[in-house]
């Protein structure tokens, strides 16, 4: 029998499994631990995935439970995960002075979302150095912060600087702040100006994408110049961030802002707005959210960032598609097109498919976690929007779920990152049909 290569989606789908499955091993050694008892395998399996998925549910307080070993195990996988296996495979072959192959630089596009197949030398330099540069200095304007805190010192407090630096620009949620109490995220910091916008910063640039990083310094700034996938994920992100913070200042006002100065709400709301399109972090407490703010958060994840980013959900450009194509319809216009571009029909498609793919994950993961544990519905769409689109932030029931519960969030993480249409297509990929069946009409709506 002839021997058949693996699809480009495949080898990310596998990718990603082996890195999981090197992480759970890693996690699971007694040095990760702090008390130096192993962990177990459900747990170290839930925190590789949440890691390499860049989602930040956990199990165990990352600063509390686990060692350094462990933290360093987790921090590894972040940016492993964050930027792609296949983007540092292609800089390690630039390193040792390998050109990657045809078939590695096509995987390399699929990771990304991109149909370019053009110097993805010059594509992967500019990611890394963009890396290094915004997670180093994140890394550096956090440190000041953490060194200054008592009881933290210089060491601890870089340490904390750049850790928190890599997990925000990689929309990762992973945090060290458990000292001032497990799982509080940076509830601590709600009022702290500064450290709320360096992370905000570094979690919008990561969530943008590669390409638009790429596309902006190609055209020095110019929007004019942009491609139509820059300035519709440019202006998406825009009018979610602001539109998302309007709404949660107005919902939050008299409930969890009720306390706070104008400033502080102001930060607050636009810290939530940022965090909610799959960063993690949380300086509220999410639990005690009113219900409108709730289902704003769910709506933020469930769009999350933009494609070809550290970030998940099922991208701004998606929803800009389904958009445009609503007002058409409503219109009357027959063809979409947003800035004087016109936006293929196979975009639409692709744009359906996801959207409909990741909410009917959602939905059957959440009717599995309430038929099996009865939380409410509001708590189990939550949860199940945050992992499928790995966001990581919850309303604090992740360490509540049961073993068959907490399966069903490691599969919604590993669907989220590889991408739900990729792991279906991993899973059915078979030849196209050799024959065009006949059309017939179905009556909708």
């Amino acid at each position: 029998m002839k021997h058949r290569k693996l699809s480009h989606i495949r080898v990310i789908t596998l990718g990603y499994l082996i890195m999981i499955v090197i992480g759970t091993a890693l996690l699971m050694l007694p040095a990760a631990t702090r008390d130096g008892s192993s962990a177990g395998p459900v747990t170290a399996l839930f925190t590789a995935t949440s890691a390499s998925c860049v989602t930040g549910l956990v199990l165990k307080d990352t600063a509390t439970y686990w060692s350094l070993f462990g933290q360093l195990v987790i921090i590894a996988l972040i940016q492993t995960g964050g930027l792609g296996f296949m983007t540092i495979a292609i800089f390690f072959f630039r390193l040792i002075s390998k050109k990657a192959s045809l078939r590695e630089r096509a995987v390399m596009a699929e990771s990304i979302n991109t149909t370019q197949m053009g110097d993805f030398s010059r594509l992967v330099k500019k990611i890394i150095t963009g890396t290094l540069i915004f997670e180093g200095s994140g890394g550096v304007l956090l440190s000041l912060h953490f060194i200054r805190q008592p009881g933290i010192g210089f060491f601890k407090g870089v340490y904390y600087g750049f850790f928190h630096s890599i997990s925000a620009f990689c929309n990762a949620g992973f945090d060290l702040m458990g000292g001032s109490g497990e799982y509080s995220s940076f509830t601590s910091l709600y009022d702290n100006v500064f450290v709320n916008t360096v992370l905000m910063f570094l979690i919008v640039i990561g969530g943008i994408g590669f390409l638009v990083w790429d596309d902006i310094t190609t055209c020095r700034f110019k929007f004019s110049k942009f491609s139509l996938h820059t300035k519709m994920v440019l202006s998406v992100t825009a009018a979610l961030i602001f539109g998302g913070a309007l709404l949660l200042y107005i919902f939050e006002h008299n409930n969890l802002g009720s306390n706070m100065s104008t400033g502080e709400e102001i930060t607050a709301a636009f810290f939530g707005s940022v965090t909610a399109r799959t960063a993690g972090f949380n300086t509220v407490d999410t639990a005690a959210l009113n219900p409108a703010s709730k289902l704003l958060t769910i709506i933020l994840m469930f769009i999350g960032g933009s494609s070809g980013s550290t970030a998940g959900g099922v991208k701004t450009t998606t929803i800009a598609v389904i958009i445009v194509f609503l007002l058409a319809g409503i219109s009357g216009r027959d063809n979409i097109h947003l800035f004087k571009r016109r936006i293929k029909e196979d975009a639409l498609r692709k744009s359906v498919i996801i959207i409909s793919i990741n909410m009917l994950l959602a939905l059957i993961g959440a009717l599995v976690i309430c038929a099996s544990q009865g939380i409410t519905v509001t708590d189990a769409m939550f949860e199940t929007v945050s992992a499928i689109s790995t966001v990581g932030m919850t309303t604090g029931i992740t360490r509540d779920l049961n073993l068959l519960s907490r399966m069903v969030i490691i599969f919604l993480m590993y669907c989220g990152r590889v991408g739900s249409i990729s792991f279906a297509v991993a899973l059915f990929e078979r030849r196209k049909p050799p024959v065009s069946y006949p059309e017939e009409a179905v009556t909708v709506g």
